[in-house]
């Protein structure tokens, strides 16, 4: 009955559209007070989960991703994407998958690639002749690769939800090789719909302009360098490296690009307090949650229905991507990471899969849920960036769908796909 008191509060909650968190921490509480407990636990609970000195690297990550996008830092990865892959065919549409790759490695944001390139390219690549939809898809499907592609401050949530025994170190690896593919994939049946539309291509600049935009962008990449190699090297931790990031990021577009206006670090500064104090809230009442999950033997249930269903590994591995592409479509991607981590993680080591390779599974399935109906958040962004339906987005995002599908097979059941960078760290 308490389990049961949970889930129908926290569906109400969501089904009326009350913020995720505090869904969770009102059924949260509603559980604690059925079961007898004094209602004090649900904010213990939540002071707890927040209480981990890892999630102090999420503010500098989300300040660094958002001082990256308020300074200029975007322009200059276009232009340098553009002189290297706008000469093939559809070449806009490269060109936005390739700068979504290399914005992904700094901002690590799927909203703030969207946000920047798309404001950006979509623009652009409506006047060149592209259809307004597949401009859109192609931004709102490559932006996923800001979420894979290290640093990305869904890895830190992970690892958190996770117990804290994954090395972030090792997520921040896991991650390079399946963004890579995944931006490959998505380039693949761009430039197959390019050849069946006969979008456009653009004049290749010569090797001297690309030196010059490589010149030009590549001080913006040492954000990610620093952030990424401090923590491998060990010389920082990973809130030190996300600080230092951060720091590097502010001197490099005040003082070095001339860039950051004194407004656009207010709306950086703003932006990245908001996004911290939703993701904070998010962990501290999913913690409660969670907690109450365990306490009702949720994992373990949920595991035998699993293998009564089947005790194929395959099948399993199936049943749980499915199940997570259908909640990524109703929930919010860090309220699902915590949420689903404790349950599906011990079933898929259960399995023998590595737990590495189960969360960059996740973070890919669940960022496909950012490009799906009905909460969609990439997609609904990506359409007023667009200036289209939402409707009309989807009648045509189906190619796309399909290539980080493949991706996510890969990653799934091709264990060296995610892992092989991480056992040359060790």
């Amino acid at each position: 009955m308490g389990l049961a008191i949970l889930l129908c509060v926290f569906g109400v909650g969501v089904v009326i559209g009350a913020p995720v968190a505090f869904a969770m921490g009102i059924a949260a509480a509603a559980a604690f007070w059925y079961e007898g407990f004094p209602l004090l636990i649900t904010f213990q609970r939540a002071t707890a989960g927040v209480s981990v000195f890892s999630l102090l690297a999420i503010p500098f990550f989300v300040f660094a991703g958002e001082i990256m996008l308020h300074g200029g830092i975007a322009s200059r990865l276009v232009k340098l994407a553009s002189a290297l892959v706008g000469h093939l065919k559809g070449g806009l549409a490269m060109v936005n998958i390739f700068s979504s790759m290399l914005f992904g490695g700094i901002s690590g944001s799927a909203v703030a690639d969207i946000s920047a390139l798309g404001s950006l390219l979509i623009p652009v690549m409506k006047e060149r002749g592209y259809r307004p939809d597949f401009a859109v898809n192609v931004t709102v499907t490559s932006s996923i690769a800001g979420i894979v592609i290290p640093p990305s401050h869904n890895m830190i949530i992970f690892a958190v939800a996770a117990g804290g025994g994954i090395s972030v170190s090792k997520l921040f690896l896991a991650g390079v090789i399946p963004g890579i593919l995944m931006c490959v994939c998505l380039a693949i049946a761009a430039y197959i719909l390019s050849i069946k539309h006969n979008y456009p291509s653009e004049p290749f600049p010569g090797w001297g302009e690309v030196g010059r935009s490589a010149a030009d962008a590549i001080p913006g990449f040492f954000t990610a360098v620093i952030i990424v190699g401090g923590t491998l090297s060990g010389v920082f931790t990973v809130t030190e490296s996300g600080a230092f990031g951060a720091i590097y990021a502010v001197l490099l577009t005040r003082f070095y690009y001339r860039s950051l206006s004194w407004d656009a670090f207010v709306l950086a500064v703003t932006g990245a307090v908001r996004t911290t104090a939703m993701v904070m809230i998010l962990i501290a009442f999913a913690s409660s949650f969670a907690y109450l999950l365990a306490l009702y033997q949720v994992p373990a249930k949920l595991s035998d229905l699993l293998v009564s269903i089947s005790d194929n590994p395959i099948m399993i591995l199936l049943m749980i991507n499915v199940i997570l592409l259908i909640l990524g479509m109703i929930m919010d991607m860090a309220a699902l990471i915590l949420i689903c981590t404790p349950i599906f993680l011990p079933i898929a080591k259960g399995l023998g899969m590595d737990p590495t390779q189960f969360g960059i599974m996740m973070l890919i399935n669940l960022g496909l849920g950012l490009c799906t109906p009905p909460v969609g958040t990439c997609l609904f962004v990506g359409c007023a960036v667009g200036k289209i339906k939402i409707e009309q987005a989807l009648k045509s995002i189906w190619p796309f769908y399909i290539a980080i599908l493949g991706a996510l097979l890969l990653v799934t059941f091709v264990p060296q796909v995610s892992l092989w960078l991480p056992s040359l760290y060790d």
